[in-house]
């Protein structure tokens, strides 16, 4: 690897200098861009290590999917013939490691195009690649032949380590999660089951999907709304506006509008969504999901879903959820009393209800916080910010970005980087960078992983290369690309993603990067996200956008921190409240959840009732798909983040021997170790609650 390194060194661009050093680099980068796009085109480069494929036909895509089929079941096949008494970790586990590592960028160089490509029929062919796959990958883990084999090796007990064991051990609960280890009968009854849990998971999403309601309001009912929203809304014959019950709208009334009742009216529209016909089936989604993990062995479904995550057990997660809870009531009191005081100046005795939550929260916010965010947008040009992410997490990290030219992409505005230790020049992996906004991408900022890190039987590195995508504006003709702070706040929450993925050291591809513990998956990019709120950091990402030598103010900087913690007692309470209800439907049978919300509502949210007429089980998209039973796991992530913030980067976020520990301890291990062991290890000690919950007092209001 260090011979390519030192062949491509000169075809590289070195990223992220100090001071005015960094405003020369930014500079220079900027003219070499744009000089580089308009030159003539050359012979694109390869990625040395990476085995992704860019720029595929859909005839190769699909292609490329069968091919990567046929070989899977051909090794799958070989591993299945071995005898049991001839079993080993050489002619059983390591075929099966190695296929892992070597096929998932293949997959990827398949799937990846669905997000970004500008192509329909190319993003069509990556969705038809993907559904072929996906049915290969379940018919492989449904295979008994493969499972006898690899539970004969287990029964040997002869591993080469401790992270081959801990991979063993993984693939064997694979297969017994699907059912592998039952009689023929219960196996097909969990297939079953899980056919029909799937089914009514997405007619559950699919009745919230209606976009047909809508209210009708005049002009002076939407009082407080911006002229950008009404510029959105339809108008009826009666010359009212349609106000569609889409969750955009809904946010917008209940932060912006003025009228009481008008807030309150689409509250509780919103909340009436699907009324009985989704209560009855997420009913019965939940009694599917308890006869699904008791025949797994469970005692409930919450029980199986939170047996393989960091939190472990279910009285676990109640025990974490009731502490927060009790630990922010006299915060969340204070707040509390805030808003009802506020409402009362401005509407009289009007009880005040869950639905006027947001508007008063931003009314004091405003009286507080000196904060313009429209003004603020105009000191984080994106280049600015991007330069001072990249010198941020370099010198946190041990890192060095260096801009490959004239590697092959899917667009012109798609960049890569090699990705290496600072200290021995080892190449570490490589990400791209596909930020600006296009017609048919993927509309979210996010991290794929496209190529996991491995070590071979042979000894040799398999470096990971990761993909980043975002839609931020782009510079046009004098105008530059600006940021929204939160989405800054989000680049470095992804860009973490990023070096955590890279930065991993496991030595199977099923343990890299971000295939990890759910419930610790967000915890390393939750900590680094924090930075964003550091003075110094702010500084170096900041620059107004006609003169960057002039970052953001010292005022700015501390009313950020502490605006970051307005109301968040009472609007994490109301995040437990859902927590909560979601732990306990999937934790008994029989339970009636309208009178469950009733209970729990006014008992986490101080006194105040669900709002009459609206049935929230209804409408609780997280239950039904993706986060059942483990919708506490963002909390979770946030707390024990704080935690680890609080210890050891407080007071000097960019201290790199902390970095240096932290890129060794905690990116190092991927899901190779127990998430409770790398912290701890981190911290010197287990992770705890309090930090969260002293951060939440001491930026009170």
């Amino acid at each position: 690897m260090k011979e390519s390194e030192g062949k491509h060194n000169k075809e590289r661009n070195l990223l992220a200098l100090t001071g005015a050093a960094a405003l020369l680099a930014l500079a220079a980068n900027l003219a070499f861009s744009a000089f580089n796009s308009h030159r003539k085109k050359t012979k694109k480069k390869d990625l040395p290590g990476s085995n992704v494929r860019v720029n595929l036909s859909p005839s190769e895509i699909l292609r490329l999917a069968d091919r990567i089929i046929a070989k899977s079941k051909a090794v799958h096949d070989k591993v299945a013939s071995v005898p049991l008494d001839k079993v080993s970790y050489v002619n059983v586990v390591s075929p099966l490691a190695e296929l892992e590592a070597e096929q998932f960028p293949l997959i990827q160089s398949c799937v990846f195009p669905k997000f970004v490509s500008t192509s329909d029929e190319v993003r069509k062919a990556s969705a038809e690649a993907e559904r072929r796959l996906d049915a290969h990958a379940l018919m492989c883990s449904m295979r008994e032949d493969v499972y006898l084999v690899i539970k004969a090796v287990a029964a040997r007990g002869e591993w080469t380590s401790a992270e081959a064991k801990c991979y063993i051990q993984s693939l064997v609960r694979e297969f017994e999660q699907n059912g592998l280890n039952l009689t023929v009968t219960k196996r097909e009854e969990v297939q079953r089951l899980r056919t029909q849990m799937d089914e009514l998971s997405l007619q559950y999403i699919k009745n919230l999907n209606d976009k047909s309601t809508f209210l009708l309001f005049s002009e002076a009912e939407l009082a407080g709304l911006p002229l950008e929203f009404f510029k959105g809304l339809d108008k009826a014959e009666n010359g009212k506006f349609k106000v569609n019950l889409r969750s955009n709208f809904v946010a917008a009334v209940l932060e912006l509008c003025k009228v009481g009742r008008t807030r309150r009216m689409v509250a509780v529209a919103y909340g009436k969504r699907c009324g009985d016909v989704n209560l009855s089936v997420l009913e019965n989604l939940v009694q599917l999901r308890h006869k699904y993990a008791r025949l797994l062995g469970y005692s409930n479904y919450a029980d199986y879903a939170v047996d393989l995550r960091m939190a472990k057990t279910t009285s676990k997660v109640f025990e974490f959820l009731e502490d927060i809870s009790i630990n922010l009531t006299d915060l969340a009191t204070k707040e509390l009393n805030l808003l009802k005081d506020l409402k009362k100046k401005e509407e009289g005795e009007v009880p005040f209800g869950i639905e006027d939550l947001l508007y008063y929260a931003k009314r004091v916010e405003e009286q507080k916080f000196d904060i313009d965010f429209g003004a603020l947008k105009q000191y984080f040009p994106v280049n600015l910010v991007l330069s001072g992410v990249f010198k941020t997490f370099q010198d946190l990290f041990g890192l060095r970005f260096e801009e490959i030219l004239d590697a092959e992409v899917w667009h012109g505005d798609v960049r890569v980087f090699s990705v290496f230790d600072l200290s021995s020049r080892e190449l570490f992996g490589y990400f791209y960078q596909d930020i600006y906004a296009r017609e048919g991408k993927y509309g979210q900022t996010c991290v794929v992983a496209l190529q996991n890190g491995a070590l071979s039987s042979n000894g040799a590195r398999q470096v990971p290369v990761a993909l980043l995508i975002s839609q931020f504006e782009k510079d046009i003709s004098g105008h530059p690309g600006l940021l929204r702070f939160s989405e800054v706040v989000n680049l470095f929450h992804e860009f973490g993603h990023v070096v955590q993925h890279i930065c991993n050291r496991a030595s199977f591809a099923r343990f890299s990067g971000l295939r990890i513990d759910p419930d610790f998956v967000e915890i390393p990019a939750q900590v680094l996200e924090n930075l964003c709120y550091e003075s110094f950091v702010l500084k170096l990402i900041s620059g107004f956008h006609q003169d960057i030598t002039k970052p953001i103010k010292d005022d700015i900087c501390k009313s950020l921190k502490r605006w970051r913690h307005s109301f968040s007692a009472l609007k994490l309470k109301q995040e437990i409240l859902y927590c909560l209800f979601d732990q306990i439907i999937h934790s008994a049978d029989n339970i009636d959840v309208v009178e469950l919300f009733k209970h729990l509502h006014p008992k986490v949210m101080l006194g105040l009732p669900v709002l009459e007429g609206t049935n929230p089980a209804s409408c609780f998209p997280r239950s039904a798909i993706g986060y059942e039973a483990a919708c506490y796991s963002r909390i979770w992530s946030e707390v024990f983040a704080s935690d680890v913030f609080a210890s050891k980067f407080h007071g000097d976020p960019l201290n790199q021997y902390v970095g240096m520990q932290f890129r060794n301890k905690v990116f190092g291990p991927g899901g190779a170790k127990e998430p409770i062991e790398v912290l701890s290890d981190f911290l010197g000690r287990e992770p705890s609650i309090q930090a969260f919950v002293d951060s939440k007092s001491e930026c009170s209001l």
